[in-house]
């Protein structure tokens, strides 16, 4: 089973940029999408054989989440059931028959820490939200979660410190998730690779120097690491400042026996 994460940073941009080139040839069997920056009524696409679920923001052109899924799920849940979190459209939860798999696109803290504050209590509802899930079925969260957990897990760390994605406070959130019962795939399958990023500024020709941050993950439930077959990156696609993240998870009953 295929699962693909993607800040599309507004889907309809990156639609003009190759998106459903990429949706075709990606051979996953969801999608999950985040700063999708619109409501489906403001949009006529065809997803193919992928059924989407779409979480938009009350405020327009802002903020949003999708998953496109062909495989049917068993139910889907929007928010976090809180209205001081639910307003901005920033998660999705698909239940599957062995396992949660949330879409989340999570707080920026924005340039001078002005959300710092909400933020934190953004991490402690949304981490309080997957234990929950987690004490029912396995959980399964991806999207972009505006953190780099490790100085490893960005370019320039000594320089960023203080910034928003590489404050003490988000990284200890993070920390305190992961402590919660949750593994990081990538560093699972890749503890110490370096240069391996999702994001870039569009300045200073970030992208082009890799001078980048990894801020997208997929994290997993602990007592379902054993199911996971390879997590990956996709940074030669573009189409947006993020690029695309990615977890196979292997093949067995428990996984994806619903498939078709």
């Amino acid at each position: 089973m295929k699962l693909i994460s993607w800040n599309v940073n507004g889907l309809r941009a990156c639609v003009k940029k190759g998106f459903f080139d990429f949706l075709k040839n990606c051979g996953a069997d969801v999608v999950c999408l985040q700063e999708t920056k619109l409501s489906p009524d403001q949009i006529d696409f065809d997803f193919g054989e992928y059924t989407p679920y779409w979480n938009s923001a009350e405020k327009k052109g802002y903020s949003g989440t999708a998953v496109l899924t062909k495989i049917p799920p068993l139910s889907v849940r929007y928010g976090l059931d809180l209205p001081e979190h639910d307003a901005e459209g920033r998660v999705i939860t698909l239940e599957f028959p062995h396992f949660f798999l949330v879409n989340v696109y999570t707080p920026n803290s924005q340039r001078g820490l002005t959300r710092l504050s909400y933020r934190m209590e953004w991490e402690d509802a949304f981490r309080a939200y997957l234990t929950g899930l987690n004490q029912q079925k396995p959980v399964v969260v991806c999207g972009d979660m505006n953190v780099a957990h490790k100085e490893i897990d960005l370019k320039n760390p000594k320089t960023n410190r203080k910034n928003a994605g590489f404050t003490d406070e988000e990284r200890e959130k993070m920390t305190a998730l992961l402590d919660a019962g949750f593994v990081d795939s990538f560093r699972y399958f890749y503890p110490d690779l370096t240069g391996a990023y999702s994001w870039w500024s569009y300045l200073y020709h970030a992208r082009e120097n890799n001078a980048g941050w990894r801020i997208d993950y997929f994290l997993v439930s602990k007592d379902f690491e054993e199911k996971m077959e390879d997590a990956f990156i996709l940074s030669d696609v573009l189409g947006s400042d993020h690029c695309p993240v990615g977890l196979i998870l292997k093949s067995s009953p428990g996984v994806d026996e619903n498939k078709g």
